[in-house]
């Protein structure tokens, strides 16, 4: 069997690479490139060295969009992790319905991030404007909206990995805690959620991620107004390439500035969430 792998490894292992190539670390090399240069299209592109990223930590759009996206993803990161861990705690108990509720707590994340983008609008403006205010009156409103969007479609979603490790608890550990004499919440802090660790670092890296990556419901809710006041990163980095004249490799820039960003703090949590693991 080992033979036959070895043998077979290149042609499953050489397709997929090469698409992996063409598709991603060939434009990720041309992109990190661009964001050097200025130009209109690829083929004009003038190398100018590090002025594009002057330009875009001197950009006050782009400072705070990055502020308002960080403290977005914080927020929503601890909202949807705690409300998610909450349910498949509930739903993990001998309750009838359990698994219909499951399957509705999930369909949120079934639908586009566009539709639930303008749904949303729809319902949180026609609340809003029984006391004459809009979305789109204040960035606090914009982000409140968009905090109630990513939690109702992503809870039931992160819901479905908590229950996975929930159940993957051996129930001789509870069992034991109980004959010890630990109460609800001792078995909660010493056995459910040190087990569960695996579960907390791929919800927190997710959560995590999502949150610096919105753009779909960004966009369909609040468009980043007023005046750019509710735009995140990945909305300000598309309105820069596409929307100010001779701004391209200042956009490309901060694309390269958003992906080092996304990176350090993703891996930083899951070095730090994976240490907090117990091997089972």
């Amino acid at each position: 069997m080992d033979k036959a792998i070895k043998r077979y490894f290149p042609v499953f292992v050489l397709p997929t690479l090469a698409a992996f190539t063409l598709g991603f670390i060939a434009p990720f090399i041309v992109g990190v490139y661009l964001s050097f240069c200025k130009f209109t299209t690829i083929n004009d592109a003038k190398f100018v060295g590090f002025v594009n990223y002057t330009k875009v930590f001197t950009d006050p759009t782009f400072v705070h969009a990055l502020w308002y996206t960080a403290l977005f993803t914080i927020v929503s990161v601890i909202l949807i992790n705690f409300f998610a861990f909450v349910a498949a705690l509930l739903l993990t108990k001998k309750i009838k319905g359990t698994n219909l509720f499951r399957t509705v707590f999930f369909m949120p994340n079934l639908i586009g991030g566009i539709i639930l983008g303008y749904v949303w609008n729809l319902l949180l403006n026609g609340i809003l404007l029984q006391f004459n205010k809009t979305l789109t009156y204040s960035s606090v409103y914009g982000f409140w909206g968009l905090v109630i969007l990513m939690c109702w479609q992503q809870i039931g979603y992160m819901m479905i990995i908590y229950i996975a490790g929930i159940q993957n608890i051996p129930g001789d550990l509870v069992e034991a805690a109980k004959i010890d004499g630990a109460n609800n919440w001792d078995i909660l802090k010493n056995v459910t959620i040190p087990m569960v660790m695996p579960s907390i670092t791929i919800c927190t890296f997710l959560t995590l991620t999502n949150g610096f990556k919105l753009y779909d419901q960004n966009l369909a809710l609040t468009n980043g107004e007023p005046s750019n006041m509710s735009e995140m990163l990945a909305l300000n980095i598309t309105n820069t390439f596409y929307g100010r004249a001779g701004w391209e490799g200042v956009g490309q820039a901060k694309a390269v500035v958003f992906f080092i960003l996304v990176a350090v703090i993703a891996l930083a949590q899951n070095v730090f969430t994976r240490s907090k693991e117990v091997q089972q």
